[in-house]
């Protein structure tokens, strides 16, 4: 795997990374395909809304259908009929998240499905195996995302055992042309801590550096003060991931101080509950006020929904529970998110990142002036 930076603009980088599966583009947004599926959309609507990468699970796909068996059917790509790049997170969050009766020792972790109550064990080694089977362009080591809030000594003693198992994913890591692996810097809100595992990662040596443990509730002020304390210790030749993140304002406020790489279930999960991402902010499209509203979510916006489908026909659809209704604004929800990403590539490669943040920022809080009376 090959990352090429073209340009900088103060912190922030515009970049290609190239996997056996094609390019991404940096600053990059993944859509979360957790069980091999971007929920309520097919592969290529995917594709057409600009993705060029997507997020899978190594703990929902490891419970079912099994990586053997998605293995044996060709690979992850093929399984779910994506040709392009595939990023896998460990497993480790989920692990702790969804699991019953989970065990942690140093070896590893050995939990309960939350599917059926069987009986499972994930190690470094096995996180790996598993993704190697999958066939992710971009393997994540197997770590352990410290909960917030934590004490000092708790986030220590949590990610100096993330750091061991990194040296073990590391070293369980098959190198192929075009495949990479990425470490992920824990320590909670601690600079120190912070520092102490951005070293460790470095000695091992890794394709990439994720920042772990944030987007779990410390806020978007307490988020940027940890992102500018970590990022300087993280190499300029490597990507850099900032997992499980987030709104929009959040993307372009870490994009300013230098991460590559996204991902977040909002675009998806948004569009099942009936809000909307716009310029102008987010919608509620269960509201009253669009049962007659012939515009589209966003005017400015060049997706196929905002093309062909009003406010007042999606309200329609929502009140009627009719599946369509979430499907349509989740295609919006992902298009507006690959939008923001190329205005954000475009802006660096400008040198007038400051600029396009401060009219985002100013656009994005108005709120929907032109709402109909």
């Amino acid at each position: 795997m090959k990352f090429e930076r073209f340009k900088n603009d103060g912190a922030a980088r515009r970049g290609k990374i190239m996997t056996a599966h094609g390019a991404i583009d940096t600053p990059a947004f993944m859509p979360v395909g957790t069980a091999a599926t971007v929920k309520g959309m097919l592969p290529e609507q995917v594709a057409e809304t600009g993705a060029q990468i997507l997020l899978g699970n190594t703990y929902h796909l490891m419970l079912r259908p099994t990586a053997e068996r998605v293995a044996e059917l060709g690979g992850l790509h093929k399984f779910m009929n994506w040709e392009k790049p595939i990023l896998t997170d460990s497993g480790g969050f989920q692990v702790m998240s969804l699991s019953k009766l989970r065990k942690m020792t140093e070896e590893g972790v050995t939990f309960q499905s939350h599917v059926d109550g069987s009986k499972h064990s994930l190690t470094p080694e096995r996180s790996i195996e598993i993704q190697h089977l999958l066939d992710a362009d971009i393997t994540m080591s197997f770590d352990e995302c410290t909960p917030f809030p934590s004490t000092e000594k708790t986030a220590a003693e949590s990610m100096r055992l993330s750091m061991r198992w990194a040296k073990r994913s590391r070293d369980a890591f098959k190198k192929r042309n075009g495949y990479g692996i990425f470490g992920i810097v824990q320590g909670g809100i601690y600079p120190e801590l912070r520092e102490e595992s951005a070293d460790a990662l470095k000695k091992i040596g890794f394709d990439g550096y994720a920042i772990g443990g944030l987007a779990v509730g410390e806020g978007q002020a307490l988020m940027f003060q940890t992102l500018e304390t970590t990022l300087p210790h993280l190499p300029e030749e490597a990507p850099r991931y900032l997992m499980g993140v987030g709104k929009p304002p959040d993307i372009v406020g870490a994009v300013q101080r230098g991460v590559d790489m996204f991902d977040c279930v909002l675009p998806t999960r948004s569009g099942r509950t009936a809000q909307a991402f716009t310029r102008r902010g987010t919608l509620n499209l269960k509201n009253a006020r669009h049962i007659a509203d012939p515009r589209p979510l966003d005017p400015d916006c060049a997706c196929y929904v905002c093309q062909n489908y009003s406010r007042a026909y999606i309200n329609h659809l929502l009140k009627c529970q009719e599946m369509l209704g979430p499907m349509l604004i989740t295609r919006h929800n992902l298009q507006y998110y690959q939008e923001l990403m190329g205005g954000l590539r475009t802006a660096i490669e400008a040198g007038e990142l400051d600029r396009f943040s401060e009219k985002f920022h100013t656009e994005y809080t108005a709120g929907d002036l032109e709402a109909l009376e």
